[in-house]
C-alpha cells in the first residue's frame, strides 16, 4: 500500500527582498473557515520558501527557537446579531417576566411618539488603510467595530438594555420635553482586539487594545 499524500492549497505568497527585516503577516482565513466546518481537514499549514532560481536557502525558527519569534495566529469572528423588536402592548399575565428595573414606570395615557427603529447594533467595518495606518498596522488589515443607533421609545422594552438612570430620564422627558432630552443609544458592553504594528522604534509589537468592538446596544 502507498500512503497518498493530501492535496495542497495555496493560501498566500509573498515576495520578500532577501534585506528585509521583520514578520511576514500571510492571509489564511480560507484554511481556517474551511477547519472550523470540517475539523478534520485540518493537516496544519506548510510554509516553502525559494529563491528566483527555484533552490530554499533560507533558515526558519522551529519549536525550539526563541519564543519572540514564534509564528502566530490571529483570528477574529463575526457575532450574529439578535433583531430586536419595538415593545408593544401586551395582556397582562400571571408570570409576565420582570424588567431588569424594579421602578413603577408610570403610565402616560394619550402619550405617542414618532417611532423609527429601534435602539439595535449595525455594521461598521473599519479599514485600517482607510484611516491611514497601513504603514505601520501589520495585522490585521481592519476588523468589524460595529455602532449603535436607534430610538430609545417609552417604555423602554426588554430588549432596549436599559439602565435605571434611562428610564428616569425618559419619564422626566416626557414631562418636560424642552429641558430634558431622550435616553440615548450608546454601546452598552464592549470588546477589545490585538493589533500587531510597528512602535516608534520599529519593533513589531504585538498588543490587546480595550473597548475597540461594540458587543451590545443599549439606552442610556
Amino acid at each position: 500500500e502507498f500512503a497518498v499524500e493530501p492535496e495542497l492549497v495555496l493560501l498566500d505568497m509573498q515576495s520578500v527582498p532577501a534585506g528585509q527585516e521583520g514578520w511576514l503577516a500571510f492571509d489564511v482565513t480560507s484554511a481556517s473557515n474551511h477547519w472550523l466546518v470540517h475539523p478534520r481537514s485540518n493537516l496544519g499549514i506548510r510554509l516553502y520558501v525559494e529563491t528566483e532560481e527555484g533552490g530554499a536557502w533560507i533558515g526558519l525558527v522551529g519549536r525550539r527557537g526563541p519564543r519572540s519569534k514564534q509564528p502566530f495566529m490571529v483570528t477574529f469572528f463575526r457575532e450574529n446579531q439578535i433583531p430586536c423588536r419595538p415593545p408593544r402592548a401586551a395582556k397582562p399575565h400571571p408570570r409576565k417576566r420582570k424588567p431588569k428595573y424594579d421602578l413603577p414606570v408610570p403610565n402616560f395615557k394619550g402619550y405617542s411618539e414618532n417611532r423609527g427603529q429601534p435602539c439595535k447594533k449595525h455594521e461598521l467595518y473599519v479599514s485600517f488603510s482607510d484611516l491611514g495606518w497601513k504603514d505601520w498596522v501589520l495585522a490585521p488589515t481592519g476588523y468589524s467595530a460595529y455602532y449603535c443607533d436607534g430610538e430609545c421609545f417609552y417604555p423602554l422594552g426588554a430588549c432596549m438594555n436599559a439602565t435605571n438612570h434611562a428610564l428616569i430620564q425618559q419619564v422626566v422627558h416626557i414631562l418636560k420635553p424642552d429641558e430634558v432630552p431622550k435616553a440615548c443609544c450608546a454601546p452598552t458592553k464592549l470588546s477589545p482586539i490585538s493589533v500587531l504594528f510597528y512602535d516608534d522604534n520599529n519593533n513589531v509589537i504585538l498588543k490587546k487594545h480595550r473597548n475597540m468592538v461594540v458587543k451590545t446596544c443599549g439606552c442610556l
